[in-house]
């Protein structure tokens, strides 16, 4: 029989078993599945965007 792999939690960091029985996996409890779910509703992750390069002819000092 092979030993359940075990996974660390991305809130916490707790080991959580990778099995069916595991009920809120990766997460080990429900709280930390709805705190991460909290940080995706606020948009606190995120993907940052590539600065964009300004246009050549873009110069604030020689607008009229």
């Amino acid at each position: 029989m092979k030993k359940p792999v075990k996974v660390t939690c991305p809130n916490c960091g707790a080991l959580v078993e990778w099995t069916e029985s595991s009920r809120f996996r990766p997460f080990c409890s429900e709280r930390c599945r709805l705190i991460d779910l909290g940080q995706w509703a606020t948009e606190s992750y995120r993907i940052p965007e590539p600065d964009k390069p300004e246009p050549e002819n873009a110069d604030p000092e020689n607008e009229s």
